[in-house]
């Protein structure tokens, strides 16, 4: 009985005790909760541009009568509720980080706190997209929830990439002006993803067939100016790459440079495109997708720029070929 107690009062305490997960599993158990927070960022896209945004018409029921949707409700109130329910495999994606976290032994707080941090920002977004069901789409709120969507996209990658590193205090990789120039990098591609919310908030795509109010912005400026910070970014991403390579900088911080470079040369090339075909929904949530790659990228660069050593017992928790083994996700967007 006092064991039961103990779970009952403190589970994640009580797992703690009884186990201890290798520094791998502490690192693939973040890397899921990566993955989901693309997931839920690509699936809520599609509720977007399938036109099924008030396919469930309130929040947190499906209707006023039923809390799932129903039969008569057809294929866009089921999307609208299927990405509701993604919002539970996201928070389960991140209690299992949290719960790895905390069995990890030596305790990681800072690790810890990220984490955690993931829980509250998924309970935020729940409230967000609730309020946006609630407003009819309007394209400001809509806006502020995928801004939600990419603050857990923003932790979540944070805690992944510090699962792989260990606590040792950070010694730096470059020089002072080089990161300065990350953290101008990382300005800048923070104001292209607003001004992306902007493209989206004045444009044709409003997320349901009903007449939806949209942002009051000319969509040709917003396009415009979406584009020259798009280019500002690759210019800024080459200058990093191009100083990493004359400071002779390590091979790490150079490749996540030119990783960058090729997303977004990627993700350019695929908004042009898009602009030019009339934004069509297929190549709208491509693009959608790849500025997720992009910001992933972003910070990666960032933490790049240092070391902090390896997690405790990480030789020791597999095999170096299998260390050195990388999911094809975290090759094409962020490794080095």
């Amino acid at each position: 009985m006092p064991k039961l107690l103990e779970l009952v009062r403190n589970p994640i305490a009580y797992i703690a005790a009884r186990w201890t997960p290798s520094p791998r599993t502490v690192e693939r158990a973040a890397l899921i909760s990566l993955l989901m927070s693309i997931v839920i960022v690509v699936t809520g896209g599609a509720v977007r541009l399938t036109g099924s945004g008030l396919g469930c018409d309130t929040w947190p029921k499906c209707t006023d009568d039923s809390l799932t949707t129903t039969s008569a409700m057809g294929i866009h109130g089921a999307i609208e509720f299927g990405n509701r329910m993604m919002a539970w495999v996201v928070s389960a994606a991140a209690g299992w980080t949290i719960i790895a976290v905390r069995a990890a032994k030596p305790a990681r707080k800072g690790l810890s706190r990220l984490a955690w941090s993931q829980f509250w920002v998924i309970m935020s977004n729940g409230v967000v997209g609730g309020i946006t069901v609630w407003v009819k789409l309007n394209p400001f709120v809509v806006a502020g929830h995928f801004l939600a969507a990419t603050a857990l996209l923003t932790v979540t990658t944070l805690t992944w990439l510090r699962a792989r590193e260990g606590d040792a205090p950070p010694r730096p990789l470059v020089g002072k002006p080089v990161k300065k120039l990350t953290y101008v990098l990382t300005f800048f591609a923070g104001c292209l993803i607003v001004a992306g919310t902007v493209v989206t908030g004045s444009g044709p795509h409003a997320g349901d067939s009903s007449d939806v109010k949209r942002m009051p912005v000319a969509v040709e400026l917003a396009t415009q100016t979406h584009a020259t910070l798009a280019w500002i970014v690759v210019a800024l991403a080459v200058v990093l790459y191009v100083g990493l390579r004359v400071m002779d900088a390590p091979m790490g911080p150079r490749r996540t440079a030119r990783n960058l470079i090729l997303v977004l040369l990627g993700q350019g090339v695929l908004g042009y495109v898009q602009y030019f075909t009339d934004l069509p929904e297929l190549l709208v949530g491509l693009h959608l997708l790849g500025s997720t790659l992009v910001w992933i990228g972003v910070l990666r660069v960032v933490l790049s720029t240092r070391e902090r050593g390896l997690p405790a017992d990480a030789k020791d928790a597999a095999p170096a070929s299998e260390s050195a083994a990388a999911p094809p996700l975290a090759d094409l967007a962020t490794r080095g």
